[in-house]
């Protein structure tokens, strides 16, 4: 069975930092991919970084491209996912996705990933 615990997230001011972690149990393949996605009330769940398990792939929204940086503990299934000039547009809810293909066989889409985490909140002021 596979969980997915993410831990991280809180309140930070415009231009901040903060840093989101992600522990997968249960994967047993050697490779997969694990993702990172926000989403506010009332809209869809947004892919923001992904990473392949063991491989080093990753791929980013535009919108945080150069602010945000996706990475993996070496040799654990725990992603961090670094989040440097933080916006208040950066305010939602941020959920780890984990799914058994590797990530760049498969679209960037919430429908794609089998097992979600809680979610943990972020909020930046201005």
């Amino acid at each position: 069975q596979v969980h997915v615990v993410e831990s991280g997230g809180g309140s930070v001011q415009a231009g901040g930092s903060l840093r989101l972690s992600c522990t997968a149990s249960g994967m047993t393949a050697s490779s997969y991919c694990m993702a990172w996605f926000r989403q506010s009330p009332g809209k869809e769940r947004e892919g923001v970084a992904r990473i392949t398990i063991n491989r080093g792939y990753t791929q980013y929204a535009d919108s945080v491209k150069g602010r945000f940086t996706i990475s993996q503990d070496s040799g654990k299934s725990t992603i961090r996912l670094q989040m440097n000039r933080l916006t208040p547009e950066d305010t939602d809810t941020y959920y780890c996705a984990v799914d058994w293909f590797n990530c760049d066989s498969f679209s960037f889409l919430a429908r794609s990933f089998e097992h979600w985490g809680q979610g943990t909140g972020v909020t930046v002021s201005s």
